[in-house]
Order: C-alpha cells, then sequence, then structure tokens
C-alpha cells in the first residue's frame, strides 16, 4: 500500500482511541487523560474527547475520587462472544462443574492474551464454605502465573519464546528468560504442575493444559487449593482427576 492509500483510508478518530486503548492496556497503573496525552504526544483537549466516549461507551472506566482511567472489561467480554471462545467455555465448563463439585475447590478456565493470563470461566462448588475465586477477566503477565506457565509450556518452540518476551515486556524485564525457559521445560516435561502460587501464602495451584489436535494448549485449568488446618488434601490425586478433565475438554473440542 502507498503512502497515498494510507492517506486516503486513515481513520485518525479511531486511530487515537486505539492509541489510548492500546497506552492503558501495557501501563502498569490507571492514568489521568494528561499523562496520556503526554505519553501519546497529542493535545490534551483531543484525548479528553476521545477519553469521554470510551468511558461513555464503557470501554474505560474512571475512579471518580482520582480522575484516573483504566480499562473496562468491554473488550474482554466482546472477545467472549466470538464462536470460539463460546465453544471452548460451552464444552469447558459442564466438565469443570463435576470436577469442583467432585474436589471441593474452585476451579478455573485460562487463556493468554498478548502476555497477559485471562480468567474467562470459573466454577466453585455451593457447599464449601471457603473458596479462593478468581473473577473473569482477572489476569496477570502470563510467565508470573502457573496458569499461564502451563500454556507457554505447550507451545511450539518459537511461539514458546514469543509468549515469554512478550509477558517480560510487561514486567518490565524483571525476570530472567533463562530461568522462566527452565520453570517451563519442567512443566511440559511433567504434562502439569503442582506448585504454592505465586501470589498467596497458603495456596497451592494445580493446573493443566487443554491441548487442540497438535499438541499445543489453547487454554489450562487452574485450582487454587487453600491450605485447611483440619483437612489434608491430596494434591496428586487432585492433578491426576484435573489431567482427565483437561483430556476429556481437548476431545469435546474436536
Amino acid at each position: 500500500m502507498t503512502n497515498e492509500d494510507r492517506a486516503a483510508y486513515s481513520a485518525p478518530a479511531l486511530e487515537k482511541g486505539l492509541d489510548i486503548l492500546e497506552a492503558l492496556a501495557v501501563s502498569p497503573e490507571p492514568m489521568t487523560a494528561r499523562q496520556i496525552a503526554e505519553q501519546l504526544g497529542r493535545s490534551k483537549n483531543e484525548i479528553f474527547r476521545m477519553v469521554y466516549v470510551l468511558v461513555e461507551r464503557g470501554y474505560l472506566h474512571r475512579d471518580p475520587a482520582t480522575d484516573r482511567l483504566s480499562l473496562s472489561n468491554r473488550l474482554f467480554e466482546l472477545g467472549m462472544r466470538t464462536p470460539r471462545s463460546r465453544t471452548l467455555v460451552e464444552v469447558a465448563l459442564p466438565a469443570m462443574e463435576r470436577f469442583a463439585n467432585a474436589i471441593g475447590h474452585a476451579t478455573h478456565l485460562v487463556v493468554v492474551s498478548r502476555g497477559q493470563t485471562v480468567v474467562i470461566a470459573n466454577v466453585a462448588p455451593p457447599w464449601t464454605a471457603f473458596n479462593f475465586f478468581l473473577q473473569p477477566g482477572y489476569g496477570n503477565a502470563a510467565t508470573e502465573a502457573i496458569s499461564g506457565q502451563t500454556i507457554i509450556a505447550f507451545q511450539p518452540e518459537e511461539k514458546r519464546k514469543a509468549m515469554i518476551e512478550e509477558s517480560l515486556a510487561l514486567l518490565g524485564g524483571k525476570s530472567s528468560f533463562a530461568r522462566l525457559d527452565e520453570e517451563i521445560d519442567a512443566i511440559a516435561k511433567a504434562g502439569s504442575v503442582v506448585a504454592p502460587s505465586h501470589f498467596l501464602v497458603g495456596v497451592i495451584d494445580i493446573c493443566a493444559p487443554i491441548l487442540d489436535k497438535s499438541g499445543r494448549a489453547i487454554a489450562s485449568v487452574v485450582v487454587p487449593c487453600i491450605q485447611h488446618r483440619e483437612r489434608t488434601e491430596d494434591y496428586e490425586q487432585i492433578r491426576a482427576a484435573l489431567v482427565e478433565i483437561c483430556a476429556e475438554i481437548s476431545a469435546g473440542l474436536g
């Protein structure tokens, strides 16, 4: 496409809106409209107008106390309406519900998008008093979360490298590529993982991948097991059952 073609098909207002969304997506914390304007090198007036529209349409959330802006779950909700997302959730949920009721712990379906994990569905047994429950849309850098590491572990070599680099970019290079590659190799070799949560004390994460026909992970199922004083869990038994459930979901996707 020539420069003339690009000029003819350009949409400045749309580009400004996308620039704002992308800036907030990679920002470690909410930003004011003034900060966004400075980062993008645009005038405050044009950014303010775009921000107003994005807030009104539900794509941005404005904190009334600080006037800082962050992404809402609107884009996530739109993504969940795609046929592929619906198929994954529709196939996974019945199996996850049976599994959660059998083990007594909440269970989460996770995907990786642009270097971050995203919880796209969850279930919890109604009869348990205590559970660790993540809301849909919640996420972390994929390399920091066991659910993300599990998905990365079951990728072709080049894809794995790209996913690690994309995630590390969100962290500002604070983690070692070599260390991560070693941890991810261990998950790939074992086929699943049981490990202390990377974020919470007293929680053991159990995770297994959902694979496509080529053996590539398209999602993972993670069980954050809260450690109880009066109950001893057999984590290996839960792991074995989780691997079976994930294989069932993989087969159901065709």
